[in-house]
């Protein structure tokens, strides 16, 4: 490895380590939750005409197996059958993932379904809907705190979220596919200029709450890291990037399992042939 990519290597491990700014004396640092600026708002507000309610009678909606069940079950599927999903079904994921529970405070922070580092939950949800029953086709974005969905822009390009996907075109076929936005500042209004490694564990929690509610619906799903980060943020017009962007994505589709098994099998086929 030459000097150059044993420096990028490096850089990336300080920032998981936090140590990016180890050299600089950070002993008078305060971060602007220290210095008593007003917080960020802890969730964006919408800005189309169109909300549409979600269903929360989640006790409606059928789910199989136990806890245990599901971490024995839970994978990821990458082949959909590209049939519906219903309006519930939608509703579930989004608050498996991103549901607030209650209000910390005076407007604090949010509890949620899921943890995040000083209850700050920096990310939004969005979405492509390709395939809901009772939803047109196109982009959204998930209102927590009133538990709706606005419309960003009607109807979706199977190529373009491909292209989002940087190529991944199985994922497009995918009945809804989740996208997480990463606002910054709600995060370094606390933590400041470290804000941001701890930040990003905080997907975990939301992809893996993805992949078990998924799993009880008979639904599948696939974490993907691989991101054109700039197109992603131009489809739901996010913005340039600077103060926040497009992260991760997790497509969630209706399956064949044993249908579809030999398609499944051949993403691994490397395996094979490299006798790994």
């Amino acid at each position: 490895m030459d000097k150059q990519l044993q420096d990028i290597r490096d850089l990336s491990r300080a920032f998981v380590k936090n140590e990016i700014a180890k050299d600089v004396d950070l002993s008078n640092y305060q971060t602007d939750q220290q210095l008593k600026k007003p917080q960020p708002p802890l969730c964006k507000a919408a800005v189309s005409d169109v909300i549409i309610d979600l269903p929360k009678n989640f006790k409606d909606v059928k789910v199989e197996g136990n806890f245990t069940d599901l971490l024995f079950e839970r994978k990821s599927h990458r082949v959909y059958t590209q049939k519906n999903i219903t309006l519930e079904q939608l509703s579930y994921l989004c608050f498996a993932c991103a549901g607030v529970l209650s209000i910390r405070g005076k407007s604090y922070a949010t509890l949620r379904t899921v943890p995040a580092g000083g209850a700050r939950h920096p990310y939004e949800l969005y979405f492509a809907a390709n395939y809901v029953e009772g939803l047109k086709p196109g982009y959204y974005h998930y209102l927590p705190l009133t538990h709706q969905i606005e419309l960003i822009k009607e109807g979706t390009d199977t190529d373009e979220i491909s292209a989002s996907l940087v190529g991944q075109a199985w994922a497009a076929k995918a009945s809804v596919v989740f996208y997480l936005d990463f606002v910054f500042y709600r995060s370094e209004w606390r933590y400041g200029i470290l804000a941001h490694a701890p930040a990003l564990m905080d997907i975990g929690y939301i992809g893996q709450n993805i992949y078990l509610a998924s799993t009880t619906l008979n639904l599948g799903s696939c974490a993907i890291a691989a991101l054109d980060k700039k197109l992603a943020n131009q489809m739901f017009n996010i913005g340039d990037g600077s103060e926040e962007c497009m992260v991760y994505a997790h497509p969630v589709g209706t399956i064949d399992a044993l249908k579809n098994k030999a398609e499944e099998n051949s993403f691994y086929s490397f395996v094979k042939e490299d006798n790994l």
